[in-house]
């Protein structure tokens, strides 16, 4: 081979090693170089709730209403949550006032008082809470176990004024019922006495349920009516129609007087007011309020 052939297949041979050099280097797409390992930043520690709730209304939700701040309370030290009673009525007028945050109600509220409230610029919302059954009690010694309810509504009007005309001995009947302001008052009304007609003047109106059991206790003539929390072995609940209060008589609507239970708030509730209602319609929330003897929402 002459010297120019040499030289030709030699300058081929470098131009190659170079080429597969270029390859071999760094630059190449085979395999990325390696980058700085970046840490994954911590995530941060959900804020503490804090804040004041200020309740107030029902009687009736006064004991449940009681039991779910105490225990929100104790999930949450820096909240500080107030009930008050007074009746449904009392809890509304207060929160149309803006002078509370929720108003605790044992009936709907009415049409009259939600025009009131758009006319002072509060946007009333209703939450349903809770489940209730108005249980009707005599005392034990009284042997009258069953009324229609169209006894109940007849003896609740003074149309039925001694416990011989159903059943019962020869006594006059002591009626009571809660006061006006009760919320409880309002739906026994329009379930059991009639819209359109009013209780009897003979009728006790006392200031609280607690107040009814007492006098029941107290008198074996005796007739009022109570939510299913405040049942004790002391009072005897009657039968209505065959049916006697119960929670699952409630929960599955054989029972006819039932009703729901409800928080209202001006406009939607935020922050630590809506914290609290969602507790409350959560697992623990409405594991109290079978504990408290009302029935949980389904």
């Amino acid at each position: 081979m002459n010297l120019k052939k040499l030289l030709m297949v030699g300058l081929s041979a470098a131009l190659l090693v170079g080429l597969f050099g270029l390859a071999g280097c760094g630059g190449g797409t085979d395999e990325p170089a390696d980058e700085p390992a970046t840490e994954t930043p911590a995530e941060e520690p959900a804020a503490e709730l804090e804040g004041t709730i200020d309740v107030q209304g029902s009687d009736t939700m006064l004991n449940i209403g009681t039991a779910w701040s105490e225990a929100f309370m104790d999930e949450n030290p820096m909240v500080e949550v107030s009930i008050q009673g007074g009746g449904s009525g009392t809890g509304i007028a207060a929160l149309l006032n803006g002078t509370v945050d929720f108003a605790h109600s044992s009936r709907d509220i009415k049409d009259e008082e939600i025009a009131d409230g758009e006319a002072r610029g509060i946007d009333v919302v209703e939450h349903k809470v809770a489940i209730d059954g108005i249980a009707v009690i005599v005392n034990p010694a009284n042997g009258v176990e069953d009324l229609t309810m169209d006894q109940l509504g007849q003896i609740y009007r003074g149309e039925i004024t001694n416990w011989k005309d159903v059943g019962g001995v020869d006594k006059p009947i002591v009626l009571l019922s809660r006061d006006s302001s009760s919320g409880t008052y309002e739906f026994f009304k329009e379930a059991v006495v009639g819209e359109d007609n009013e209780y009897a003047a003979a009728a006790k109106l006392l200031p609280s349920t607690q107040a009814i059991v007492d006098e029941v206790v107290a008198n074996d003539a005796g007739i009022g009516y109570i939510g299913l929390g405040y049942l004790t072995g002391d009072v005897k609940v009657v039968a209505i129609d065959g049916v006697k209060a119960s929670v699952p008589a409630a929960a599955d609507g054989s029972y006819e007087i039932s009703r729901y239970l409800y928080m209202y708030s001006n406009g939607e509730p935020t922050g630590v007011m809506k914290a609290y209602l969602d507790w409350i319609l959560g697992p623990a929330g409405q594991q109290l309020v079978a504990d408290e003897g009302f029935v949980p929402l389904p």
